[in-house]
């Protein structure tokens, strides 16, 4: 097989006419790789992507073909998929205010355009969710963009069809983990165009990585929140007065590895209700 891409978590192969998606342990933080892995993170985050593709399949069609038709040394943690030509904007939606997106809207009240109600504050919930779009950056970071940019960069009828169903999946995944006691508070998504031209769900969905996931019973607007996802590592990276959020980046210590792989399987627990087998 060639390797198409390494990206900072998956590395993309070509197998015939179909790919070969391999989830790593590898984590990045501020778009740097950082040199310790976390182990069976990418069991971990192909098992919970392969779950919500099942619950959302009525919603938008995925690119799966085999969870299981992969080469023996990536069990567990690869995917057979179509081929596809992928879009150019990162689809993310929100239902709660954080990350860059509350920066955002400290900055100017509002996100991606979309203007929000004065006096939020960190972790409030919005009044319904909201599409905020960024840029696909191969370099440096993602940066917000308008729902008209998104228009002018790959047409109004895609783009009007790809920002319902990027709410319609966010909806239905938080629907889907409050009966479980988890907030997913936003999430990021990708979708790419099929030969026949149909528009497919891609990468992962509703995972660690690419979602914010709080506990229920312990969400309380005006603070930061437990973090049953990446925010975890980041929050630890930034106590690290030394580092300048470039690469090389830092090792992780053996407690923020153990307690990082931890609330990925308690999430990943909760949200499916499977008992996690490495």
């Amino acid at each position: 097989m060639e390797l198409l891409h390494s990206g900072k978590v998956r590395d993309v192969y070509a197998d015939g006419d179909d790919l070969i998606l391999v989830a790593s342990d590898r984590v990045s933080v501020y778009d740097v790789v950082l040199p310790t892995p976390i182990p069976d993170k990418g069991k971990i985050l192909t098992r919970l992507s392969l779950w919500w593709f099942e619950q959302l399949a009525d919603v938008v069609p995925n690119h799966v073909i085999s969870a299981t038709d992969v080469p023996e040394e990536w069990a567990g943690r690869a995917v057979r998929c179509q081929r596809l030509t992928m879009l150019p904007v990162e689809w993310i939606a929100r239902g709660y205010l954080a990350g860059l997106g509350l920066k955002e809207y400290q900055k100017q009240g509002t996100v991606s355009g979309v203007e929000l109600p004065e006096g939020l504050v960190e972790a409030s919930k919005l009044p319904e969710p909201i599409f905020t779009p960024t840029t696909k950056a191969t370099e440096g970071h993602d940066e917000f963009i308008t729902f008209a940019d998104v228009v002018e960069e790959i047409g109004q009828e895609t783009a009007d069809r790809l920002r319902t169903v990027t709410l319609d999946v966010y909806k239905r995944g938080a629907e889907i983990a409050a009966e479980r006691g988890i907030i997913i508070a936003d999430t990021k998504l990708e979708f790419g165009r099929a030969a026949d031209g149909t528009l497919i769900l891609a990468d992962e969905v509703l995972t660690s990585d690419s979602s914010r996931f709080w506990p229920a019973d312990d969400w309380q607007p005006g603070r930061p929140q437990h973090a049953f996802d990446k925010q975890f590592v980041r929050d630890w990276s930034s106590t690290v007065t030394d580092w300048d959020r470039t690469p090389p980046g830092p090792e992780i210590p053996d407690e923020i590895v153990e307690a990082t792989r931890a609330r990925y399987i308690e999430v990943y627990e909760r949200i499916t209700g499977k008992t996690w087998e490495a």
